[in-house]
């Protein structure tokens, strides 16, 4: 069975239509810019405490990863949706240039072996 995928521009759409008709309007750039930098911030500490060495807090134990990557995902797209941003494209460019770039550097990299 063939899982669906979301187009990125789809989820672009989504966040916009919820921002109509939840929100007032986006918050200006510079303060999505601040809400991303707290978004990532709870990601790290996750992950500092649960996958690296620091000892995980037992307020930080119910943190659901999931839901604060899925944050740091809607401030992106807030971010792209109000600078005009098709992030679709620019992720498939992305991905193309990765591609032909690394595939021959991280096979053979001894270090990933």
């Amino acid at each position: 069975m063939q899982e669906h995928i979301t187009p990125i521009s789809a989820l672009q759409e989504t966040v916009d239509q919820w921002i109509k008709s939840h929100g007032v309007r986006y918050f200006n750039e510079l303060t999505n810019m601040a809400q991303l930098t707290e978004e990532v911030g709870e990601v790290a500490r996750i992950i500092a405490r649960r996958y690296g060495e620091q000892s995980e807090k037992e307020a930080d134990k119910a943190k659901d990863l999931g839901e604060e990557l899925s944050d740091v995902l809607f401030v992106v797209l807030c971010l792209a949706n109000q600078t005009g941003v098709d992030l679709q494209a620019a992720f498939d460019k992305k991905m193309d240039i990765k591609t032909k770039r690394d595939h021959h550097r991280h096979q053979q990299n001894e270090k990933l072996k």
